[in-house]
């Protein structure tokens, strides 16, 4: 039985969302008999620009060309494995042709991109694409989605097979930090990870942060923000790097993820909530989406609305070293059970099969 799997992803390895949602899971496949071909459709260097608020449209018709090249190949694969869509801002052109020539694909989403358009300011953008995800889930073979919010609006559109598959990580990287309780004479570090993008829900808890950091004895370190000005108040902001993002992950006490309470917010699949307690630590998020799953107040951490809840939550971890280390435990576990590459790589294997299977036997 032949499995040759093209892999169509939005970015190289630079990109989280496709590092995490497809490209880690590779190894995987290919030690169980899968054929892997990977075309992504934005470089590192677009990315790199792109953080760097410089967009190139240039760049981006070179990708679309690129994308366009590599679809007349696939006759020779079994699945389409798409990230998202196969062109952004392009109706549904692409996507239907494959239908029409019998090439299944398979469609994976780690965020409600669909309000990217049926929420657009532009009235032009929103009228032609309002409904352009609905119809690639509905076309598609599978949705693989990263939460339930974005399963529930899979299902209503009427995809044939939706199957929930969160976004993890791979345990054999992400280690547990190890605490020195007696000995701890460090300041108290509130930690956050994301992209330039991201950075501004940071700043609905800025009043909160500055507030608990005023007595010397804390301060806020952020990765991948990216330039930020936060005047008065201590804090880090240092570079992403895959070598060296667990290192700073372990450098905190804490991991928070603040978010607003928008359609946008809600299809957030809670990623980095998922890697700080993989490395043991406790965290902190608003109780939006899939945060309110993750999270279980009390036990791996706090969910904090007000910013009052914001500090108290904080106060508590900042003041009990041991509470720090037995949430961190339990987040660690509850990673370990639920959002791990070694639960789910089984499972996106299993249904890569299954629809192979099935393609056999209808043939």
């Amino acid at each position: 039985m032949l499995m040759n799997v093209l892999f169509l992803t939005r970015y190289s390895s630079l990109g989280a969302s496709s590092r995490y949602r497809i490209l880690q899971y590779l190894p995987y496949l290919r030690e169980n008999g899968f054929v892997c071909a990977i075309q992504s459709l934005f470089d590192d260097k677009y990315l790199e620009n792109l953080y760097q608020g410089q967009r190139s449209k240039l760049a981006i018709l070179s990708a679309f060309y690129k994308r366009c090249l590599v679809l007349r190949e696939q006759i020779n694969f079994n699945i389409i494995f798409l990230e998202k869509e196969l062109l952004p801002y392009v109706p549904i052109f692409f996507e239907d042709l494959l239908c029409k020539m019998k090439i299944p694909y398979i469609v994976d989403y780690d965020d409600a991109l669909f309000h990217q358009y049926d929420c657009h300011k532009n009235i032009f953008i929103h009228q032609l694409l309002k409904n352009k995800i609905s119809d690639v889930m509905r076309r598609s073979a599978y949705v693989v989605a990263g939460n339930n919010y974005l399963a529930e609006y899979a299902n209503r559109t009427g995809a044939a097979n939706v199957e929930v598959i969160p976004t993890v990580v791979d345990l054999s990287r992400y280690t547990v930090k190890e605490y020195d309780l007696k000995n701890k004479q460090e300041n108290f570090v509130i930690g956050w990870i994301g992209s330039p993008s991201t950075t501004g829900y940071v700043e609905q808890v800025i009043p909160v942060l500055k507030e608990i950091c005023k007595d010397g004895r804390s301060n806020l370190r952020l990765i991948g923000a990216g330039p930020v000005n936060l005047a008065d108040m201590p804090f880090e902001s240092i570079p992403w790097s895959e070598s060296t993002e667990i290192k700073w992950l372990k450098s905190f006490d804490v991991g928070i993820m603040p978010l607003p309470d928008t359609p946008w917010a809600r299809g957030k699949c809670g990623f980095k909530l998922i890697q700080y307690m993989a490395c043991g630590l406790p965290v902190v998020a608003s109780p939006v989406g899939v945060n309110k799953e993750i999270v279980e107040h009390g036990i791996n951490g706090f969910l904090a609305e007000t910013d009052d809840e914001w500090m108290q939550a904080l106060s508590i971890l900042k003041d009990n070293p041991d509470l720090i280390k037995r949430m961190g435990a339990a987040g660690r576990h509850k990673v370990e059970k639920k959002y791990s590459l070694q639960v789910t790589a089984p499972r996106l294997i299993n249904l890569l099969k299954s629809l192979i299977d099935s393609q056999e036997t209808a043939n």
